[in-house]
């Protein structure tokens, strides 16, 4: 006996078993390449808050169209779909994202869920700045001089972060204690625990950070701190190539019952990270 026989058979069984094979690497490729997939252009605090984990193998399931997330901050990711980068935006910064669509680089956009900020420090507030005021906890920190890690990013929240140091005193009037990273929320957060400094957060972020240290939420409340999401289709009359039914699909369910109340179960520790407004 051959030893090729030994292992396969046959000379006619080992061709037959090359066809299957190859049959079912062709088939398997084909599955693949017939699958639906859209491009979605989102925030970091989307991604590093564990909800796309949680809500988008539901959509894929409900919809056979699948998600790949590309996690930026809010500007950059606005910059992606203008590029057409993208085929949908799923952001937070309201004025940024109408404008966007104004502007004919989107078709609509949609209110989806909100949480809110929250301004987090070292437990022993060494600033004092602990309340309900997100505005005269920024004077406080400015005026001492206190270490503060901003994301720099031109995302969602240093947007939202930039309005309360303007309602502070303006822009110029931040401290010598100040720092932009440049970074992500889930960074950021990082380089606050390791030095004990102050940051703007979205909650969503920090309930599921875990390198805490000793920080804890010091400031929240405050109605200035909503924090609102939306999610744009970008325009196929801008950009053709955009896979625009696809990803209309995507704010079709998300705005759904099915798509809210998934929102809705997403927890950590049982507490509810975003709450769905799709109908307010």
């Amino acid at each position: 006996m051959k030893l090729l026989d030994v292992f396969f058979g046959s000379a006619p069984r080992v061709c037959a078993f090359a066809v299957l094979l190859s049959a079912s690497a062709l088939a398997s490729a084909q599955s693949a390449q017939s699958t639906p997939s859209i491009v979605m252009a989102s925030t970091t605090s989307t991604e590093q808050s564990g909800l796309f984990a949680h809500l988008l193998p539901e959509f894929t399931k409900a919809s056979g169209v699948e998600v790949k997330v590309v996690a930026l901050g809010t500007g950059q990711a606005l910059d992606t779909g203008r590029r057409g980068d993208a085929d949908l935006l799923f952001v937070h910064d309201a004025v940024a994202e109408e404008k966007f669509v104004a502007d004919g680089y989107g078709v609509r956009r949609y209110p989806v869920m909100y949480n809110d900020f929250v301004l987090i420090g070292p437990d022993a507030d060494p600033a004092g700045v602990r309340g309900k005021d997100v505005v005269d906890a920024l004077k406080t920190l400015a005026a001492g001089n206190v270490s503060f890690i901003s994301r720099g990013d031109k995302s969602g929240t240093h947007s939202a972060e930039l309005r309360y140091w303007k309602a502070a005193g303006g822009e110029a009037n931040k401290g010598t204690g100040y720092k932009e990273c440049g970074c992500g929320m889930g960074p950021a957060l990082n380089m606050a625990a390791s030095s004990g400094a102050y940051v703007l957060a979205d909650r969503g972020t920090w309930l599921n950070f875990k390198n805490r240290a000793d920080l804890k939420v010091l400031v929240e409340g405050d109605k200035r701190l909503f924090n609102q999401y939306g999610v744009i289709v970008v325009s196929p009359a801008r950009h053709p190539h955009v896979k625009a039914a696809d990803a209309q699909k995507f704010v079709d369910w998300v705005i759904s019952p099915a798509g809210q109340q998934s929102i809705a179960r997403y927890t950590i520790g049982g507490e509810q990270l975003f709450f769905p407004n799709a109908d307010k």
